[in-house]
């Protein structure tokens, strides 16, 4: 079982560095297909699950998913530890079988786990719950499987663009580090020190409240016209936080997904409009 766990997150990092859409850290969708854009997961089975049906991609070959922050949240076991781990691996399995369709981003809740720091949810340090489930699992081979958690979390994209200029990412820089950001980490291989405050990967994974000034910003950096990000709590499932900017969650009853067709451009109204209630997918 251990082996198959260490060889499981081996096989689905190598399958994120090899995505064939993927050049640095940005994955670039074709123009022709769509996409299943989701918000947070954070455990719970059963949004991932709807995502998985609403996708359908045995039988969609030309469509995409993006899907992020797996981690944190979601079923305990008896002692109160974290389990979402065990999303996280059938999260993995999703990729290697269905491979450049498939993409996770990198969640700040991800970053976190790699550096093993504090990070709050609900009123809990998740990254002790988590760590202490896999030891009470696992037990003498739980070092080897927190380690490959943190490489299989390392080799995870920081952003998807689109054909039609709408950009994915777990957040944006915060309004008083947006011009700390330097987007050359969007094209090397990222190592540790990116995802530490504040460096550029941590910035792009943990700002929030974003002006519209800000997001502006953005959206001239990396020469897109929207953004949908996941990151903050959204308790309707969404919330349109700007002219051009989207948040979406999936990690409760009231979770969303969006459809997208990458042929076509939209308007804001529109994303919004095309956004669908996980609770409506059987």
């Amino acid at each position: 079982m251990p082996e198959t766990i260490v060889r499981l997150l081996d096989q689905g990092a190598e399958a994120n560095y090899r995505d064939r859409f993927r050049r640095g850290n940005v994955v670039n969708l074709p123009v022709e297909g769509s996409l299943i854009a989701t918000g947070d997961l954070h455990g719970h089975r059963r949004n991932f699950e709807r995502i998985v049906t609403a996708a359908d991609l045995e039988n969609r070959p030309d469509r995409h998913v993006v899907l992020q922050e797996i981690i944190h949240g979601g079923p305990e076991n008896a002692q109160g530890g974290c389990l979402s781990y065990q999303l996280l691996f059938d999260v993995v399995r999703y990729k290697l079988g269905f491979g450049d369709r498939v993409h996770i981003l990198m969640g700040n809740h991800d970053t976190a786990f790699i550096n093993d720091s504090a990070v709050i949810k609900n009123g809990k340090e998740m990254n002790q719950s988590m760590r202490l489930a896999l030891d009470r699992e696992f037990q003498q081979d739980s070092e080897r499987i927190k380690t490959g958690i943190a490489q299989y979390l390392l080799s995870q994209p920081l952003a998807v663009r689109c054909p039609n200029r709408i950009w994915l990412s777990h957040s944006l820089p915060g309004n008083a580090y947006v011009d700390a950001f330097n987007k050359q980490v969007l094209g090397k291989r990222l190592r540790i020190e990116d995802l530490v405050r504040p460096a550029s990967g941590y910035l792009l994974t943990w700002g929030r409240n974003h002006s519209q000034e800000t997001v502006d910003k953005m959206a001239r950096l990396l020469d897109v016209d929207s953004f949908i990000l996941g990151h903050q709590r959204q308790e309707q499932g969404w919330c349109r936080a700007g002219d051009n900017l989207i948040i979406l969650g999936s990690d409760h009853n009231h979770g969303c997904l969006l459809p997208i067709d990458l042929g076509r451009s939209y308007t804001v109204e529109e994303l919004v409009d095309s956004i669908v209630p996980l609770t409506s997918i059987a």
